[in-house]
């Protein structure tokens, strides 16, 4: 009764918005102060969700932990105070309206013109020009300027060019909403510049926001940037403090004809296993032909410079057995295990990262937390979550394998008079076998890497060796052919069938072979390894983009040949990237 009374007096003599609700969320009392809030009257008996689209349980939950609630309607907002008064079963909520239209505008103005940096660069600069002729350099040049400059203007953005390829544009905040809206247009709009060149004009672009100063959002632009860049260019990356945006990203990556990189890299590599004690060399789990091929051929510039010299090497599948067991049998190689190089290595070691650069996916991260001097040479677009801390980073998504970055960086480190046979086989079979036998990703750099191999002495017919499967591989892969399912819209699904300590392998290959389907456009294949995790290959002849659906359940990998490893059967895996692929393309 002294409750009632109370809500009584409270709703005739408060000069603020008030109503009282009773625990099933109907409105008891309200001051007249409420038409403030609610344009209609008689709001007595209404239900408070349908007033407000809050729900009962939530209103009590915050009155219970003492917090606010809030309420938006045409053209106001208001902050919700609510109180509970009497016991839980019969008691009533006291809610207040607060009117805080002038603050949330005040912060919606504030938001839309904080200052967003973005650092744009045209990709592949030097190729394009070069390709063009003076004139037609003129040409492409202006005609990229007039299109960035038509961009940033339309966007309210001051921009400025401080490099032949780079721009540097700062909009408002507001601007970055339409630019999310539009995906990044300008990606899209450039590529439409007619060249003589054989490959399109794209951009990368980096976008740094939420910065506490100016100079920080520079800073987040110049991270993006980078990212956009090792993941192959032709897209946009927006970076606040710990999150990133993508956008784009359709384009393969433009093979460099300039080989500079390569040999700045190879030298500053020597540079640094020569002030160190102990060289460790090590790829991913699972390793691959191309992993332990390029780690042969670091092994081969360590060896060289007379460094104590050891390829970290785990578990690994019947596909590198053949070439694992006769390099252990070779005086040259140094193979030890991931907990005996953690033992060996001391603060003047050096670790070199071959065919992977995401910490959760090293042979052994126990190793690249201990040793502070670390290189990564990796051809694998960049994640997120890349190790940090690098001495150096050789990292080059256009390249085919690592073992094709390796072979170019052996040749201006220490010559083909320092390889051996071994690693010359080891590096030719590590791109073969990411090419699939030079189908896939192979361009000039990569037969020029091949070729130099083979005048190396590499030998084909062992190599061949190398790729040689069992009878009992044959046969499932066979069956997993047969047993494929063919979509209209040129996807092809197929699950290996039972555990197989070498389904990763497996799946690639068959991925591969189904491409070679008429009217596929992109290949999945599923498979359980004897661990029960489900790995899946995907494979695409460029018109879909594989890695960003790997990308989306947590793997990656190129535009046309990516991967991940999941703990969802492969049925489930494979009926979700189905489901995601249907979204896109119908978005598209």
């Amino acid at each position: 009764m002294y409750v009632g009374r109370l809500e009584k007096l409270l709703a005739m003599y408060t000069p603020l918005p008030m109503i009282t609700v009773n625990m099933q969320g109907k409105v008891t009392r309200a001051s007249e102060a409420m038409t403030a809030v609610f344009k209609y009257s008689g709001i007595v008996g209404a239900d408070i969700f349908t007033l407000t689209r809050l729900r009962m349980a939530e209103i009590i939950e915050a009155a219970e932990n003492h917090k606010n609630v809030y309420y938006h309607s045409a053209d106001k907002y208001f902050r919700i105070m609510p109180t509970i008064m009497g016991d839980e079963e019969n008691g009533t909520v006291l809610m207040y309206f607060i009117d805080i239209t002038s603050w949330e505008s005040l912060k919606d103005l504030y938001q839309d013109n904080m200052v967003c940096v973005g650092i744009v660069n045209i990709d592949n600069y030097d190729e394009l020009t070069a390709s063009t002729g003076d004139d037609g350099e003129m040409n492409v040049a202006a005609e990229i300027d007039k299109k960035i400059r038509a961009w940033a203007g339309a966007n309210e953005a001051a921009v400025a060019r401080y490099r032949e390829h780079m721009y540097e544009v700062i909009f408002p905040y507001k601007k970055l909403r339409v630019l999310r809206e539009n995906k990044f247009d300008i990606l899209d709009t450039i590529k439409e510049i007619e060249t003589t060149a054989d490959f399109p004009v794209t951009l990368s672009i980096g976008v740094g926001i939420n910065g506490k100063s100016i100079a920080e959002c520079e800073d987040y632009a110049d991270a993006a940037l980078d990212m956009a860049l090792g993941r192959g260019g032709d897209q946009a990356i927006v970076k606040n403090i710990n999150e990133l945006e993508y956008y784009g990203g359709k384009s393969q990556s433009v093979e460099k004809n300039n080989k500079g990189k390569s040999r700045v890299i190879a030298h500053a590599l020597k540079a640094l296993i020569k002030q160190s004690s102990k060289i460790f060399i090590m790829g991913h789990k699972n390793p691959d032909m191309d992993c332990f091929g390029a780690s042969m051929g670091i092994n081969c510039i360590a060896r060289s410079l007379s460094k104590e010299t050891y390829i970290v090497l785990g578990d690994y599948n019947d596909a590198l057995t053949a070439i694992a067991e006769d390099a252990k049998e070779c005086a040259e190689f140094n193979i030890i295990s991931p907990e005996r190089a953690h033992s060996l290595a001391d603060e003047d070691s050096l670790l070199v990262i071959v065919d992977v650069h995401r910490p959760g996916l090293v042979e052994c991260m126990d190793l690249v937390e201990n040793i502070s001097r670390k290189v990564i040479v990796d051809h694998h677009r960049m994640a997120e979550d890349c190790i940090t801390g690098l001495a150096l980073s050789y990292m080059e998504s256009y390249a085919s394998s690592a073992s094709e970055l390796v072979s170019e960086m052996v040749q201006y480190a220490c010559g083909r008079r320092a390889l051996t046979t071994m690693e010359a086989n080891g590096l030719l079979a590590g791109i073969m076998v990411d090419t699939n036998r030079f189908a896939v990703k192979a361009g000039v750099r990569t037969f020029e890497a091949a070729s130099w191999l083979r005048r190396s002495g590499a030998d084909l017919e062992q190599v061949r060796k190398y790729f040689q499967g069992d009878s009992q591989a044959v046969r499932l892969k066979a069956m997993c052919i047969a047993n494929a399912e063919f979509f209209d819209d040129g996807i092809v699904m197929s699950v290996l069938q039972g555990r197989n300590e070498n389904a990763q392998i497996l799946n690639s290959q068959i991925a591969d072979e189904l491409l070679t389907v008429k009217g596929v456009k992109a290949s999945f294949v599923a498979g359980m390894d004897e661990y029960g995790r489900t790995a899946v290959s995907a494979r695409s002849l460029g018109e879909i983009n594989v890695q960003m659906v790997m990308e989306k359940f947590g793997g990656g990998g190129h535009l046309n040949t990516a991967g991940v490893q999941v703990d969802i059967p492969p049925q489930e895996i494979l009926a979700g990237i189905r489901e995601y692929l249907t979204s896109i393309l119908e978005a598209n």
